[in-house]
């Protein structure tokens, strides 16, 4: 037994193994646990929670749990419970296949929320109870406060109000943790809240460990296990493409006065596209910049132990195997760098708007007129979900899109008459980015928005059927102001659907048209 890792000398009685504390868990409960985009998730008691469920339904017995996180997890959790059918109902969001495809068949309800909103539903009963915390630790303390691993996400909200808690203590994690969270306990419910004393991205206003009652830890597994996140790819051409339109932008948005040198705290989705912005940022001269964000990945990381960010705050990690190394080897440096936030202050709408974010976040399309759809494929088919792309996208000082102008080797646009579903409206969004170029959609009208869309970020290959469909819109729409064919609105996707390429047979003709509307 690590008694340095837990350090509250009456819960070392509690260490059980994983079977046991899965044992405590009964079906048709609410579980509520750690983990947010692959960090800081429970490991050991989900797989053995799994292999339960397993046996159960072999028996013909019916056992699903409803399941609340953070956000995404990851095979060990979302697939193992997944791939048992033992999942009743999940939110908020999620990015294991076999969980998805169980979305996408109808057999896996799943709610797709803000990730803002799920503490404080939770906190207003939206949920029900909650009654069992699953959370991963780096550490139990002498007064018994828990110190979180690589995520905080809603760790704090779930030990507060579920009956019973389960710690998973993974000696993986890094001691070196301790002291870097910072864990607000000054939110309360309507009418009694009162203003977050956050003036600063870096500013310090909570504890360094959760709070948890001894008395509701029911169970204590040890393990030493990784978090799981897979390796980025090498940036391709098109993401140094957008990256490049990006930091040409925000340039132009400090050379006129609208942004200050060392811009304004950014936040950055995860994946490729993101990380070749953040790689260009660091070539591109920019300094002492900060980052108010959801998530930490490889390009943050090496813009703290480069210099250009002065400090990150997140409420967790999402890095490659090599980056994972390369953090636990140099924690000492990024100690007092980074700050470790519950996901309701990391992506708190009042936070966002009153620091001036920058939000950084990729799309799945674009209409003409602005609409963004995040989540979808084909209006019906989810993804992953939305994220906490919204509470910047509505909040931000800026919110930017981003995308290759083409998917499915070319078959699909990214920019299209009509999304197919609609989860950023396009009154909460100020700039698109496609490897073809940047439009600037602030202070423009929507037939502005459709002319410098279509110019300056559609593929070629559509640009001619893009303005085809917008003159002939402006030409015979029911209205002028967004002007949109109903029957053909949507049909690039079901073209798509049925043919597998949203472009035009050869052999079709266009609807002549009149010249180009503005």
């Amino acid at each position: 037994m690590s008694e340095d890792r837990i350090r509250h000398a009456a819960l070392r009685a509690r260490v059980v193994t994983p079977e046991q504390a899965a044992a405590l868990i009964q079906p048709g409960q609410t579980v509520a646990m750690s983990g947010f985009t692959g960090s800081g998730y429970p490991k050991a008691v989900p797989t053995a929670l799994a292999a339960r469920i397993e046996r159960s339904h072999a028996a013909g017995e019916a056992f699903q749990i409803r399941l609340l996180t953070g956000a995404s997890t990851a095979p060990e959790l979302d697939g193992a419970l997944a791939k048992v059918d033992g999942i009743a109902l999940r939110l908020p969001f999620q990015s294991d296949p076999d969980a998805r495809q169980r979305i996408n068949d109808g057999t896996l309800p799943y709610i797709d929320a803000h990730l803002s909103h799920v503490a404080q539903h939770a906190w207003f009963g939206f949920y029900g109870d909650i009654d069992v915390a699953v959370v991963e630790a780096a550490a139990i303390r002498e007064d018994g406060g828990i110190v979180p691993s690589t995520s905080v996400g809603n760790s704090k909200t779930w030990l507060d109000l579920a009956k019973q808690v389960i710690v998973e203590v993974n000696t993986w994690q890094p001691p070196e943790l301790e002291g870097m969270h910072d864990i607000y306990y000054g939110t309360a419910l309507p009418p009694q809240r009162r203003p977050i004393p956050l003036e600063h991205g870096d500013d310090r206003i909570g504890e360094a460990a959760l709070r948890v009652d001894p008395d509701k830890i029911v169970a204590i597994v040890q393990t030493h296990a990784p978090d799981r996140n897979s390796p980025f790819s090498p940036a391709d051409a098109n993401s140094g493409r957008i990256a490049g339109h990006l930091i040409e932008f925000l340039k132009h948005e400090v050379a006129k006065g609208r942004l200050p040198p060392n811009l304004l705290p950014l936040q950055s989705g995860v994946g490729n596209i993101p990380n070749a912005v953040l790689a260009g940022l660091a070539s591109s001269g920019f300094r002492d910049l900060g980052a108010f964000t959801e998530v930490i990945q490889d390009g943050m990381l090496d813009l703290l132990r480069d210099g250009v960010l002065r400090y990150a705050s997140c409420t967790g990690f999402a890095l490659s195997p090599a980056a994972n190394d390369a953090f636990k080897r140099d924690i000492a440096l990024y100690r007092d760098k980074i700050i470790l936030r519950t996901q309701e202050i990391s992506n708190h709408p009042e936070l966002v708007r009153r620091l001036g974010c920058i939000g950084m976040n990729g799309m799945v399309e674009v209409d003409l007129y602005g609409n963004i759809n995040s989540t979808h494929i084909m209006g019906s088919r989810m993804q992953n979900g939305i994220g906490g792309s919204g509470d910047f996208a509505r909040n931000g000082f800026l919110s930017i899109f981003m995308s290759p102008s083409t998917a499915r080797g070319g078959s699909i646009s990214s920019i299209v008459p009509m999304v197919s579903h609609v989860d950023h409206t396009e009154h909460d969004v100020s700039i698109v980015v496609t490897e073809h170029g940047l439009a600037d959609l602030r202070g423009l009208s929507p037939k502005q928005r459709a002319r410098v869309l279509i110019d300056r970020c559609a593929h070629p290959d559509y640009r001619d059927a893009l303005d085809d469909y917008f003159a002939r819109a402006c030409r015979d729409s029911y209205g002028k102001h967004t002007p949109h064919l109903l029957p053909e609105a949507l049909s690039w996707h079901q073209r798509w659907l049925d043919t597998g390429t949203m472009q035009a047979g050869a052999g079709a003709a266009l609807t002549p048209a009149p010249a180009r509307a503005s």
